[in-house]
């Protein structure tokens, strides 16, 4: 019950994540609004991690290398990505496109870390981009176009959280959650204060000027609330749950996005979006059966 709790919560968090996004980009760009997200998930994080951290034996065994990895394929990349697809696509559409975790989630775990898929998984993959294909309305050569800013970006930050879920549940299951949500968030800072620096170097200070109030609630909202209590919930969810459980997150994300997207932005809920939402729903849920699903390293052995 408390992790099918935790599940429903973070949904609930991340839906309305996209939201947060497409209001504060506008004013602090891509790399800035990676950067401000990641700094105010730290700093809410960091009076849990000053009690963390007095244990000597949890800071001598921290995988650093891993630790770093970690934070560029979780929080530095996919949410530039994330930023960057959204300044062409709505949040509506961004969050349907974020569905195609579990599936991209079960992909790389063929591909990176050796896991056998049946037919049905990879039906249950074909399946998933062809929903992507519904949302184009078919047209395929839109994805190698200006399209591919929104669409293609938002692809590939799915791939990276697909790759991260197993690298975090393979090489960082023993780290504890705060710990690793904060070494994550400030390993995006680092990266997203590199990009404002060499592309946007005014941003930080378009915000601080702004007196709009609803940038600062999304700021504390995206930040705050959607990365550092998230991040909590997430780890937790890798590691009681497993990479797989803890990647069905986006089973709910894109529901919730739709309604905050519509209720707050007044996003249309189209019928290309609701028919892709179906199609990508019946991929992810069979791209995530587990029956007849073996490691090749297991059977080696």
């Amino acid at each position: 019950m408390k992790l099918y709790s935790a599940l429903i919560g973070l949904s609930l968090i991340w839906g309305l994540s996209f939201v947060f996004v497409e209001t504060i980009i506008g004013t602090a760009g891509v790399w800035g609004t990676v950067f401000l997200r990641c700094v105010a998930g730290a700093s809410i994080l960091f009076p849990l991690l000053l009690i963390k951290i007095k244990n000597k034996e949890i800071r001598k065994n921290l995988p650093w290398k891993a630790l770093l990895i970690a934070g560029v394929f979780n929080a530095g990349l996919p949410w530039a990505l994330i930023a960057l697809s959204q300044t062409q696509i709505t949040s509506n559409t961004a969050a349907v496109l974020n569905a195609l975790t579990p599936i991209l989630t079960g992909l790389i775990g063929f591909i990176a870390f050796s896991i056998f898929l049946n037919k049905q998984q990879w039906g249950g993959i074909i399946l998933g981009f062809l929903g992507i294909l519904i949302l184009m309305n078919f047209n395929i050569s839109e994805l190698f176009s200006n399209s591919f800013i929104g669409i293609g970006t938002m692809i590939l930050a799915t791939t990276c959280y697909g790759f991260a879920t197993h690298f975090t549940k393979r090489y960082l299951s023993r780290v504890n959650e705060v710990i690793l949500s904060f070494i994550t968030l400030v390993v995006g800072a680092a990266i997203a204060g590199i990009g404002v620096i060499f592309t946007e170097p005014m941003a930080l200070v378009n915000v601080m000027q702004s007196n709009d109030w609803k940038l600062f609630v999304s700021i504390i909202g995206l930040g705050c609330v959607g990365s550092g209590i998230a991040y909590l919930l997430y780890y937790y969810l890798i590691n009681t749950g497993g990479a797989a459980f803890a990647s069905t997150v986006t089973y709910i994300i894109p529901l919730t996005a739709l309604f905050w997207g519509n209720i707050l932005l007044g996003e249309p809920v189209t019928k290309n979006l609701l028919f892709g939402l179906i199609t990508i729903f019946l991929g992810v849920y069979f791209a995530n059966r587990k029956s007849r699903v073996t490691n090749r390293l297991k059977a080696a052995a």
